[in-house]
């Protein structure tokens, strides 16, 4: 089921936008097999299997690397495959004797996807890293906090997941469209600094143009602008307002009961700060819940501040069902919908365990390539 159903995927076991990339294409439809280390690998937040929920709706294997055995099966596996996806440091998969140019050898429509934070080439190519180095050193961290305050931690989502998984993700599938028609594969070089940077285009146009400021909170969607950030509200939670466009500024006044004439021009970015605390005034008259019942819905770009506990429950993801329920976790489903090829639900994530080889290899290896493995070491036994 799903737009992907087909598609064979081969995933080297990793962490962050490695699987992000993986679970993206298993959700869709692809038929994905993640080669798996045979002992716990110490990289990442280590958590139990059924909560790790990057590495839904896929099989797995165990396979020691080191042994040559095992990196022929691998191979024996990428020859069959549409596309791989690895994310180790460069240099890591040739030393397996996995690298592209093997593969591409062994299969050459194959879509060889890496997934690294600095590229596979550069003067930081080989050094550690994590989301936060990426996202700095592209500008994107500088950009984001309040004025005179320090640079705000967005989570992991811009580097690992936005310009990480997505990234790559798009590249597999560019890939293999251009594969369909050429007959030969090549390789994605998926750097979540390129993707950062991409991420930042539109903002590099303002600054260019000169309607960006460097200083952070200083701009229409930094939290510089009054109608373009979250207030607290009478009950202590929050709301969030992005009325930039000038009629939905002005909805939001006459719903807020502000006569605009006793307001500055909406854009006087001197008069922001007068702005800002008389819409903050009026929003601690009511309780969050009240602003929702009051604007949610209209014109003026609102939404309540929803914690992640809060948001499934909410009525608009309830009717969307944009959270689903596998094996008692609520998780977000498959994105985005598709209304002929309907991916189908989730399926929990799995450990890469001796009894399970056989499930994870049908359609790969039939049953008595599966025994002679085993018989050899190469895959555990049942």
């Amino acid at each position: 089921m799903g737009p992907l159903a087909g598609l064979k995927v081969v995933e080297m076991a990793g962490i962050g936008p490695g699987p992000m990339c993986a679970m993206l294409l298993a959700d869709l439809g692809a038929t994905v097999l993640r080669i798996d280390r045979t002992t716990p690998s110490g990289l990442g937040i280590q958590r139990e299997a059924r909560f790790n929920l990057l590495l839904r709706s896929r099989k797995a294997i165990p396979l020691d690397l080191k042994q040559p055995d095992a990196v022929a099966l691998t191979l024996r596996l990428i020859a069959q495959a549409d596309a791989l996806v690895e994310g180790f440091r460069p240099g890591v998969m040739e030393r397996l004797g996995l690298g592209p140019e093997v593969c591409l050898a062994r299969n050459p429509r194959l879509i060889y996807g890496r997934m690294t934070g600095w590229g596979q080439d550069g003067p930081l190519a080989r050094a550690a890293g994590h989301d936060i180095n990426y996202i700095a050193l592209t500008g994107a961290l500088h950009a984001i906090g309040r004025a005179g305050g320090m640079p705000a931690v967005p989570l992991n989502l811009i580097g690992d997941f936005g310009g990480g998984a997505l990234y790559l993700a798009f590249g597999i599938m560019a890939g293999c469209y251009e594969a369909a028609r050429s007959g030969k594969g090549q390789v994605v070089d998926a750097a979540m600094i390129d993707g950062i940077a991409s991420l930042m285009t539109s903002i590099h146009g303002m600054l260019a143009e000169g309607r960006w400021r460097l200083q952070r909170g200083s701009n229409v969607t930094d939290s510089g602008a009054p109608f373009y950030d979250v207030y607290i509200c009478g009950d202590g939670q929050y709301v969030a307002l992005g009325p930039i466009e000038a009629k939905f500024y002005a909805e939001l006044l006459h719903r807020l009961e502000i006569d605009p004439a006793t307001m500055p021009p909406q854009l006087d970015r001197a008069r922001w700060p007068e702005s800002r605390a008389r819409i903050a005034t009026v929003l601690l008259t009511r309780s969050r819940d009240e602003w929702s019942a009051r604007l949610e819905g209209t014109d003026v770009c609102f939404a309540p501040v929803l914690s992640m506990a809060e948001a499934p429950h909410h009525p608009h993801h309830v009717a969307r069902g944009t959270y689903v329920t596998v094996d008692g976790v609520v998780q977000p489903g498959p994105a985005p919908r598709f209304s002929r090829t309907v991916p189908a639900t989730p399926t929990p994530p799995c450990e890469p365990d001796a009894a399970g080889v056989a499930a994870a290899l049908h359609g790969w290896l039939d049953a008595d390539e599966i025994a002679i493995l085993r018989a050899a070491g190469t895959l555990p036994h049942a």
